[in-house]
């Protein structure tokens, strides 16, 4: 063995550094209460529309249950859209097939398959929610992305709305999706930036699908991307939104017999030939204020000033607060107005307001002020916000039918509503002629005392009740403002 040379220099001695102590850091939530949660904030608007009945809009019923469930069960009423080839089969395809296996379970009860086709939906929300969350997340952290999902979750508009088998309702979903997948950082990986364009692109081509008007929306976030020189997100965000175009075609070759024959029918009838605004009445642009004011949350008006803020350092407004400003300002151009049209400019808005309140919340310093103004921001998601939309849900008489048409059933007498107000077979729920009217002068009433087959009735309020008694009728049961009535 050699011996070491005396002549090398000593190997140097390295000081080693004292161990770091841990920094406190305020970790997100596990992941499994993560999900669980997000899916109980998904599950609570369609829960309530489907254990409340009622709807928003004659559309809630006829440009989505009843279609679906002609297509299943051949009868049904189909609005004039449909006889006219103004909408797309793609709402009432989906809900028909959920339809169908419930069908093919025996179940015919109208409360029961209600709550079967509101499977897919509960699903679309609970992906937008997660969406929200990805959103907010980037922002505010998981505790602020988690208190995003509650705002907008939880706030009443969103509550009455996100259940509901409206356009508005589906087509909000798929922006909210869309908005988070264009937000994504637009660097690294091409492959993430595919990712993100793809789903993007097919997202908003969806809520196009599902609700023509918001192709505003995919005007506004492609004019976005332009500005923001995103080119890469850009041209996979037009290549998923051109899939899912060619699909609407092809759906519409299948169902109407030429490409595109829905949308080019409805642009027609809607825009280029002024019918809608003859037909459903003309209104001026502060028409919207007050729901405007009733739908908002009180939360959301703290944000105004913290989302305006980067216009003050000359920087652009966020995608969603875009896309939501440039769709609501041609709104207000639109002759034809409903309080419902609001609806997915509001959730979009709402997207971006979160954020900037959880953010801001999250950069608290003291937690316990924090927390405070977090549960404060939530209590105020529910103030006035049942004022939007005005309408009557009849959410009684929606209930009432579906009691009156159990059993031995043959046929419905329906007072004080009008067609498109009515449930339609969809919650009647068997192929028995039924009626509807004002009152016992009318036709219609006449016509069902005289047939014997008529053994079932749901009065408004008392409405005709002695002349319903008079003809045999006698009441069994009150739900709400309705009287349910049966003859032997």
């Amino acid at each position: 063995m050699n011996a070491p040379d005396s002549d090398a220099p000593p190997a140097p001695v390295l000081p080693q550094a004292p161990p770091e102590a841990p920094v406190p850091v305020r970790t997100g939530l596990p992941a499994g209460l993560r999900v669980l949660g997000l899916l109980a904030v998904a599950l609570v608007p369609c829960a309530l529309a489907v254990s409340e009945l009622g709807r928003i809009h004659p559309d809630e019923v006829f440009q989505a249950l009843e279609p679906a469930y002609w297509r299943v069960h051949g009868y049904g009423v189909l609005a004039w859209e449909w006889r006219e080839g103004l909408r797309n089969w793609a709402v009432p395809g989906v809900l028909a097939a959920f339809l169908k296996v419930a069908d093919g379970f025996g179940v015919t009860d109208p409360r029961v398959y209600r709550g079967v086709v509101a499977l897919p939906q509960f699903a679309l929300h609970a992906w937008s929610l997660w969406a929200t969350y990805r959103f907010a997340e980037r922002r505010a952290g998981p505790w602020g992305g988690a208190l995003a999902v509650l705002l907008v979750g939880l706030s009443a508009p969103v509550l009455l709305f996100a259940g509901r088998t409206l356009s508005e309702s589906f087509s909000a979903s798929f922006l909210l999706v869309a908005m988070e997948a264009l937000d994504r950082p637009d660097t690294g990986a091409d492959a993430r930036v595919r990712r993100a364009g793809l789903l993007g692109g097919m997202a908003l081509g969806l809520a196009v699908v599902t609700r023509y008007p918001s192709a505003l929306f995919v005007v506004a976030a492609l004019l976005w991307l332009v500005v923001a020189r995103r080119w890469r997100l850009l041209a996979f965000t037009c290549v998923g939104g051109a899939a899912v175009a060619l699909g609407l075609g092809l759906l519409d070759w299948g169902t109407w017999g030429t490409p595109f024959h829905s949308l080019r029918a409805y642009v027609d009838y809607n825009l280029l030939s002024g019918k809608a605004a003859a037909a459903f009445g003309a209104s001026p642009p502060d028409f919207y204020w007050e729901p405007l004011l009733q739908a908002v949350p009180l939360w959301a008006w703290a944000a105004v000033p913290l989302s305006l803020a980067p216009l003050l350092r000359f920087r652009a407004l966020s995608l969603p607060l875009t896309c939501a400003a440039v769709y609501t300002a041609v709104l207000l151009a639109t002759p034809h107005k409903e309080e419902r049209f609001l609806y997915p400019a509001l959730v979009v808005a709402l997207l971006a307001a979160a954020a900037q309140l959880a953010a801001s919340i999250t950069a608290l310093s003291q937690p316990g002020l924090g927390n405070g103004a977090a549960v404060l921001a939530l209590a105020l998601g529910f103030v006035h916000g049942r004022g939007f939309p005005s309408s009557d849900l009849r959410a009684d008489q929606f209930r009432a039918i579906v009691r009156a048409t159990r059993g031995d059933a043959t046929g419905l007498l329906i007072v004080n509503e009008g067609l498109w107000g009515s449930g339609g077979f969809f919650y009647i729920g068997k192929n028995i002629p039924w009626r509807t009217c004002d009152w016992p002068r009318d036709a219609a009433f006449q016509a069902s005392i005289r047939d014997r087959a008529f053994n079932r009735a749901v009065t408004f309020e008392g409405r005709a009740l002695p002349e319903l008694q008079a003809a045999g009728f006698r009441v069994v049961r009150e739900v709400g403002r309705e009287t349910i009535l049966v003859r032997d």
